[in-house]
């Protein structure tokens, strides 16, 4: 599977300005948008790196409407962390085997 990433992205700057934080990676189907972080910062950092590829395989898994639909649901209804992707985004950073297969480009 392929994934790519974009630095200095004005989409993870939104997220970023939403989760009151001052870095951000997010996830829209293959691609994870980075703000305040770099390509090789998001390489080095093998948890979050697992943490996002679980993003893009829910994103593939459920399909775009889908997810979006669900994710947003949850996370009103539930809110962020307890948002079941990301639940499950968190318990991915810590699978070896999240990257098999995978090309980041």
């Amino acid at each position: 599977m392929n994934v790519f990433v974009k630095e200095k992205s004005w989409i993870a700057k939104f997220a970023s300005l939403k989760l009151r934080t001052n870095n951000c990676a997010i996830v829209f189907m293959n691609t994870i948008y980075l703000h305040q972080i770099t390509k090789q910062e998001l390489l080095n950092s093998e948890n979050l790196l697992r943490h996002e590829i679980m993003h893009v395989k829910q994103w593939k898994r459920e399909g775009a409407f889908v997810f979006l639909y669900k994710y947003i649901k949850y996370s009103f209804q539930k809110g962020y962390y307890n948002n079941p992707f990301e639940i499950e985004a968190r318990k991915a950073a810590f699978d070896s085997t999240i990257l098999n297969g995978i090309i980041i480009s």
